[in-house]
């Protein structure tokens, strides 16, 4: 091989890896306000991946955004609601609360929250919302020009309206804003799959789960709902509505 040819295959080959990585790291996405009140985005990458757009930020009432994922990124998004922030960042939010910034930083979200999880793979993305942590908002995700299943996860029952009394966290303006995991609120092995529960043939729909299952059939209800609640796709880009 000749110094030109030599030296445009490698031209060619680098300008194939461009291309490349560009058709891996294409994935978009779009985030929406549909509720009637403003919504504080959460985000939490997975070890090992970047946080993207410092973890939080506001979105009004009919607010759209799309947020472009890196190559194999991992990680959960949720909804925060009742926020107050000052103008460093600082403040509180009534659900979902991610240490008392506006900026999570790659800090989980205090629950009850509805997650969505998303992880994308070099052959086929695998998604779900759960409801493993509790619930304070809906929370959809729909695929776009994927290939594959692509079936769209979600809760967009408002389920505050039908939380168990034990489970309910209440506000004194808003009366329940979030509906507690009955593994958070009696810390028991049974409720948490753990110990001599921490298997899929031990951790059995309880009669909490189940409520949140009959109300939302494609979502997690507890730690071990995987036949009925992940779903795959290859090559799409993702919708995540919050409300309806």
């Amino acid at each position: 091989m000749d110094l030109n040819t030599h030296t445009l295959l490698s031209s060619f080959l680098v300008l194939l890896s461009a291309i490349t990585v560009v058709q891996v790291s294409s994935t978009t996405i779009t985030l929406r306000n549909k509720c009637n009140h403003p919504v504080w985005p959460a985000i939490q990458p997975g070890s090992g991946h970047p946080v993207l757009r410092c973890g939080g930020f506001h979105m009004a009432p009919g607010e759209t955004t799309a947020l472009r994922l890196p190559p194999l990124w991992s990680g959960r998004l949720w909804g925060r609601q009742g926020c107050n922030f000052d103008a460093t960042g600082k403040g509180t939010c009534a659900t979902g609360d991610c240490g008392g910034s506006l900026y999570c930083n790659g800090l989980g979200g205090a629950p009850p929250a509805t997650l969505a999880e998303i992880t994308l793979g070099a052959e086929q993305d695998f998604y779900d919302v759960s409801l493993v942590d509790g619930y304070n908002l809906p929370i959809s995700i729909l695929p776009v020009r994927g290939k594959g299943r692509c079936a769209y996860a979600g809760c967009v029952r408002d389920l505050n309206v039908m939380c168990p009394v034990a489970l309910q966290v209440r506000s004194q303006e808003k009366g329940v804003v979030g509906c507690k995991s009955a593994c958070l609120t009696f810390n028991s092995p049974r409720y948490c799959c753990t110990g001599s529960y921490g298997s899929p043939q031990s951790c059995k729909p309880t009669s909490y789960s189940k409520i949140f299952k009959t109300a939302c059939p494609k979502a997690y209800s507890y730690a071990y709902d995987d036949p009925t609640s992940i779903s795959t796709c290859t090559g799409g880009d993702y919708i995540l509505t919050f409300c309806r």
